[in-house]
């Protein structure tokens, strides 16, 4: 007999979810959790923050006045929530497989007064995609802020999943020769508090310059096929006592270090940091 999680999971179209991810890049689910819940993540998420920008390599520059950190599943109070929910699980099975793993969680922060960010993917494409035509690797995202034209908005071109990397640098800057062809397609997005949108990483994004007077925090939530290694730029840690805690259902789909105490992570940015400059 199937339980309530799964019988959810069967109700979103496999077809919709990989027609939308292999087509455009990007899809998104609206309401996916109510706003208590997004202020609860919002809340972590400062604390976090602070912590971070305290802490030597703790915050890693993506440009002016933005920054990437990334954290431990238990450091959010709702990650169990997240891990399980119905849509991202029907996600991850339709493109990735059920031995899906999740592999990152982090979240970007965009100050007032940040620029523009160079049009990028956020790793090299695989050759599993360049030749194969196969998605490896998903990123979930949730604004903890209703966001608006001037708060410096997600900017995506459709469809760029599947462009070559030729003359990329790092193959993941695209030349700005290429710009016009990514201005053309680009597309916004100005999700609400409770939204989740879910992309390919190699879908040619970047954010947008925050005129406004408001940071634009988003959690992060990385996601891979059992043929991607994106785990090892990774270290995920989970606390004994934190383990106990986990459904069967999240710990099976979780790459993690078994810790007694969580120790901060050494985060591999340097790409990023050198091509998008200090933040």
């Amino acid at each position: 007999m199937m339980n309530k999680e799964q019988t959810q999971v069967q109700e979103f179209d496999v077809a919709t979810i990989m027609g939308g991810l292999y087509g455009d890049g990007i899809i998104g689910y609206k309401g996916g959790f109510s706003r208590e819940w997004i202020q609860q993540l919002g809340e972590d998420i400062d604390v976090l923050f602070q912590e971070a920008l305290k802490r030597p390599g703790g915050a890693v520059g993506r440009g002016p006045k933005r920054y990437y950190v990334e954290i431990h599943p238990e450091d959010i109070r709702g990650f169990v929530d997240l891990a399980t929910h119905p849509w991202v699980v029907a996600v991850c099975e339709a493109i990735l497989g059920p031995p899906y793993k999740i592999v990152e969680i982090g979240f970007d922060v965009p100050l007032p007064g940040a620029q523009n960010q160079p049009w990028h993917r956020d790793f090299p494409a695989p050759k599993e995609t360049l030749t194969g035509r196969y998605l490896t690797s998903l990123a979930f995202n949730l604004t903890t802020v209703d966001v608006f034209e001037d708060m410096g908005p997600f900017e995506v071109a459709p469809g760029t999943q599947w462009d070559r990397p030729v003359e990329f640098q790092h193959e993941m800057f695209p030349p700005k020769t290429l710009y016009p062809r990514y201005e053309e397609r680009a597309q916004r997005k100005m999700p609400k508090m409770g939204d989740i949108s879910v992309r390919s990483a190699l879908t040619i994004h970047r954010g947008t310059a925050n005129h406004s007077n408001k940071s634009r925090p988003v959690l992060v939530l990385g996601v891979d096929a059992p043929t991607a290694h994106n785990a090892d730029h990774h270290d995920l840690q989970i606390t004994h006592r934190f383990f106990e805690t986990l459904p069967p259902q999240v710990r099976d789909h979780l790459t993690y270090r078994l810790v007694d105490t969580l120790e901060p992570i050494h985060q591999l940015h340097q790409i990023e940091t050198l091509m998008m400059g200090e933040a």
